[in-house]
């Protein structure tokens, strides 16, 4: 069976729970919030909302090295 779209969940989330609820649950997403969190403001399950954040987006991971050890990075030596 073919995935459903991104595009197409996305209207479906909107068509059920309105523009609204689909603005928070992307802020929600964007914010990092726990699925448990997510699920409980939405009465779905925690997997519902992996879902969601499958479909909707994707998680990105970096490590950034604070300024000040950075700045030991150029130092002598």
């Amino acid at each position: 069976m073919k995935p459903a779209s991104s595009t197409r969940v996305a209207r479906n989330f909107i068509r059920n729970r309105g523009k609204k609820s689909f603005r928070a649950l992307l802020l929600a997403l964007e914010n990092q919030q726990s699925g448990q969190v997510i699920a409980d403001q939405f009465g779905v399950s925690r997997e519902r909302v992996r879902q969601w954040r499958n479909q909707f987006g994707q998680t990105i991971s970096m490590y950034a090295v604070h300024a000040d050890v950075d700045a030991l990075r150029q130092g002598p030596g």
